[in-house]
């Protein structure tokens, strides 16, 4: 129902952006970013009930709470970088877009040596062990 719902959003702002790209164009941005704000809003509503899951299964499992913050952080850069260059294409800097990409993609690398840190922590006590 929630990916129902999300589509109807969607479907709903490219509509009202047609229908206003024809009679008032300088609008159209802001009807895009209107509709981009609500998906976004209802989406982290569904969000916060998985939240709850990932919190009481690395309680369960045991994992440290920096690996799983880092990679909440990596996706959430990840989402934000995407939408953002989506949006800066659709105003049509796909020059800009494409070099927000490619930062994107140095900081997620960097944003991900925390978990490359201790894969090897984790790998070097297994080798020890044996």
């Amino acid at each position: 129902m929630y990916v129902f719902r999300l589509c109807c959003i969607a479907v709903i702002t490219a509509v009202s952006a047609f229908i206003l790209k024809s009679h008032k164009s300088e609008l159209v941005p802001l009807c895009l970013t209107a509709g981009g704000i609500l998906i976004f809003l209802y989406a982290f509503d569904y969000l916060t009930e998985s939240i709850e899951f990932i919190k009481s299964f690395t309680q369960t499992t045991g994992i440290e709470n920096e690996i799983i913050r880092t990679v909440f952080k990596i996706i959430g850069i990840g989402f934000i970088i995407e939408v953002t260059a989506s949006s800066v294409k659709e105003l049509g800097f796909e020059g800009v877009a494409d070099k927000l990409i490619l930062c994107g993609k140095i900081i997620l690398f960097v944003a991900a040596i925390p978990i490359l840190s201790s894969t090897y922590k984790i790998i070097v006590s297994l080798i020890n062990l044996a």
